[in-house]
């Protein structure tokens, strides 16, 4: 896995986090509310406008529902959900109900229980899509207006008719608009979202750029330097070992006099899909620089890396290049080394560099390994020794 992979999951695991702690506090906080609420009631206990036992029922509703809610998300049960994570219509609903029953009970003081329900919908606005926001709102003025009429027919006294008529009329025209905001704050999200995804395409892209080689799709340079190093810092034993192998096409500067640029990069294509598809699961091919090509592989002795370089010979040999060019053949020259540390990967790439300059004094379409290594050691890919 390369590290722009790498990368995005952990940004996506700490963006995850993130929401679920977002989640979390918003449920506090509405439990915080319910006991605000649950204080203010018994103020109004207290001063005779509500009867005790219907607001100790009211709040332990209240109270149950936000602790509910609180425990489900603070548990992760509510990541089980395909949608609606935070329980944003849930507990909306569970609020308009408590607001619903306030306004039945509270009496005289029952006007500021509008202007909450207002709060509470615009609440709503910002964590639902606008059709369930829509869909909110209708539920909050219908649960109001049912209780209105219940009450002006039931205690007339208390909740006269005229008054709920008004307050009707009132949180109609409110909701109303409530309904207009949301579509209008839908459509702003649905642009913001847009313009989202555009940008995580295009920073998507400039990741892929300043890690990828454009024409071969192989990591570049700097980017296999970073894989180098943090393989190498996550090595757990010293029996670990981490071969690099320096890869350079052999005449590669005849192809491009001869057959043109174009060839020249079909063929450096062609090589890195050859490269590809014989290495090792784990292993890394990148593009070095112009015909050069560097292969990391974690694990690997010298003979494994030379047996990996001979199958990827192996490939170009049997692979048909007259598509390219009539004729062609397409040969590598390379060498390999062991890095032991960080702080020998420089002086391992070196070495490998050495190698692979003897494999082509040697007359090239071969592999070398290092020079200490005993002949029989280090068979190369003709089934010459170094």
């Amino acid at each position: 896995m390369g590290l722009f992979t790498i990368d995005r999951a952990r940004l996506r695991h700490a963006d995850a986090d993130a929401r679920q702690q977002l989640r979390a506090s918003q449920a506090l906080l509405g439990l915080a509310v319910y006991g605000v609420f649950a204080i203010v009631q018994h103020v109004e206990v207290m001063l005779g406008l509500i009867e005790p036992a219907d607001s100790w029922a009211l709040t332990a509703y209240s109270m149950t529902g936000g602790l509910f809610f609180y425990a489900v998300i603070r548990s992760g049960l509510n990541l089980r959900l395909r949608s609606d994570r935070a329980l944003a219509m849930p507990q909306t609903l569970w609020a308009m109900g408590s607001l619903a029953w306030s306004y039945a009970i509270t009496g005289p003081a029952r006007g500021a229980v509008l202007l909450i329900t207002m709060l509470v919908i615009l609440f709503g606005m910002f964590s639902l899509p606008p059709a369930r926001s829509r869909a909110l709102t209708a539920a909050g003025f219908t649960m109001l207006a049912a209780v209105m009429v219940w009450k002006a027919a039931s205690d007339p006294a208390r909740y006269d008719p005229r008054v709920e008529a008004l307050h009707l009329v009132f949180a109609g025209i409110v909701m109303a608009a409530c309904a207009m905001l949301s579509m209008r704050f839908g459509r702003m999200r649905a642009r913001l979202e847009q313009q989202r995804a555009e940008l995580a395409g295009a920073l998507d892209r400039i990741r892929a750029l300043a890690t990828r080689d454009e024409l071969t799709g192989l990591l570049n340079r700097r980017a296999v330097m970073d894989h180098l190093l943090v393989a190498l810092r996550e090595r757990h034993s010293v029996q670990s070992r981490l071969a690099v192998a320096l890869v350079d096409l052999d005449h590669f500067k005849r192809i491009n006099d001869r057959h043109g640029h174009a060839a020249g990069d079909a063929v450096l294509r062609r090589f890195a899909e050859a490269a590809g598809a014989e290495v090792r699961t784990g292993d890394v091919v990148a593009r070095w620089g112009g015909e050069e090509f560097l292969v990391m592989m974690p694990g690997a002795s010298v003979e494994q890396a030379l047996a990996v370089l001979a199958r990827v010979r192996a490939r170009l040999a049997a692979t048909a290049w007259d598509d390219i060019a009539g004729g062609l053949a397409v040969t590598f020259s390379a060498g390999v080394a062991l890095c032991e540390s960080e702080l020998d990967l420089e002086p391992a790439i070196e070495r490998a560099d050495a190698a692979m300059y003897r494999a082509k004094e040697a007359g090239r379409d071969r592999a070398f390994g290092p020079r200490a290594l005993r002949p029989a050691e280090c068979d190369t890919l003709t089934g010459l020794t170094a």
